[in-house]
């Protein structure tokens, strides 16, 4: 499985950005996908996550602020990130997991300045 990761920027805090991520190669029907962060010097945590059958969990931290979604035909999911906030600042990386294995992409850096 293969993720190409887009959508990072530069943004001011209350700005909002829109990730995407898009899976190809041996997709399994049941799967999940979603975004883990990592700012610099802290651990890589969960940003929010999204079942094939479209159960999400997110993040308390971005609870309200960030919305999940995918496209199951497109095998692509989506983070919208509204409200954002300087501590939001991190590179956030997609990932996949089915039955078999877990699989991420390359990292895409997002900057909130104050």
């Amino acid at each position: 499985v293969q993720l190409q990761a887009s959508g990072g920027g530069l943004v001011q805090a209350g700005g909002s950005l829109r990730l995407s991520c898009a899976a190809s190669g041996s997709i399994f029907s049941i799967n999940a996908m979603g975004w883990y962060r990592q700012a610099p010097g802290k651990e890589r945590e969960l940003v929010a996550a999204i079942t094939s059958g479209g159960s999400t969990n997110y993040a308390d931290s971005v609870k309200g602020r960030f919305t999940i979604s995918r496209d199951n035909a497109k095998n692509t999911v989506y983070l919208q990130m509204n409200s954002l906030k300087p501590e939001d600042t991190a590179v956030y990386y997609c990932y996949y997991s089915d039955y078999a294995d877990d699989y991420w992409g390359q990292g895409t850096l997002v900057t909130v300045s104050s």
